[in-house]
């Protein structure tokens, strides 16, 4: 299945995606009141696991879908937001394509490169992103986003992926000349808008091997980045176990695979064009949709 979360009067709406449009199902459940416990929220849904996904898959089959309804939202017409609009976690794994780390003269590593992004960072599918007047030198980074669906400590590589809710698309936004300023990446990766998501939340059954996905960018129409998750050191099911060693993962908890080569910053110098106000940047991965994102100026509101 295929989820969203949009905003309707301010509010976060849930919904799902289908043939005849998005079904907005606080407001399906209001014309079609029902017995089924139905979650209200994306965060809801994913912490009431498969018996509250089966339920709303349930309720879905039995909504007229082919009639005009209040609760059936074209998608042009919705404004976004991200995917997962709540997380307590969003992690991130640093050089985690091979190719990625060959074209930025890196060393393979041993282990899971991790780092981390916050709420502020968040942005939904056809937001604009504001480029920091800090910098001069933003990249984009095509990533899959691993959603964790149940709470994980101490799990087996084996056993891993049962405790993914689901997979989304990714654009981890980097100001480089932020990035590089410290032996931290921090800066460089938290500014506000630099963790897009969307457009849907894909659950885990629909995606299946997640190592095996084509992922692309384009920005101005132009294929920057074209590569597959098979190119990734780390697989998911890695990911998750050993991160899940070191800190308990909760379901919405967000972790970024890492990004695969043709990011800016892989050019040699006399190349290099970063991301300028009037870009739109689309991440692309197979299975999960196209995620787009138009970057424009900084305003500063005093």
């Amino acid at each position: 299945m295929k989820l969203v979360t949009f905003i309707l009067n301010g509010e976060y709406r849930l919904g799902a995606h289908t043939t005849s449009g998005i079904v907005d199902i606080n407001e399906a459940k209001k014309e079609y009141p029902t017995d089924l416990y139905i979650p209200e929220s994306t965060m809801a849904l994913i912490e009431s696991g498969k018996e509250g996904l089966h339920a709303l898959e349930t309720f879905i089959s039995t909504l007229p879908l082919h009639e005009q309804s209040n609760f059936l939202y074209d998608e042009l017409q919705m404004k976004w937001a991200p995917c997962v609009p709540k997380p307590k976690k969003i992690i991130c794994v640093g050089l985690n394509y091979r190719k990625h780390a060959e074209e930025t003269n890196a060393s393979i590593p041993s282990s899971p490169i991790l780092f981390n992004k916050f709420h502020n960072a968040l942005a939904g599918h056809r937001e604009n992103i504001e480029i920091p007047n800090e910098t001069a030198e933003l990249d984009y980074e095509a990533e899959l986003a691993i959603v964790i669906g149940q709470r994980a400590k101490h799990v087996s590589k084996e056993n891993a992926l049962q405790y993914v809710f689901g997979y989304t698309v990714a654009n981890d936004i980097s100001a480089r000349d932020l990035q590089m300023r410290t032996g931290q990446w921090l800066l460089g990766k938290s500014c506000d808008g630099f963790a897009p998501l969307g457009p849907y939340l894909v659950t885990a059954d629909e995606v299946g091997d997640p190592n095996n996905l084509s992922i692309q960018t384009e920005v101005n129409g132009e294929m920057r980045q074209n590569s597959n998750t098979e190119d990734m050191i780390f697989y998911c099911d890695e990911i998750v176990s050993y991160i899940s060693k070191h800190m308990t993962l909760e379901p919405g908890d967000i972790i970024l695979t890492g990004t695969p080569e043709g990011v800016v910053l892989g050019l040699p110098v006399e190349q290099r064009v970063y991301l300028q106000p009037g870009d739109e940047v689309k991440v692309i991965i197979e299975k999960l949709g196209s995620l787009h994102n138009v970057f424009v100026k900084e305003v500063i509101k005093e």
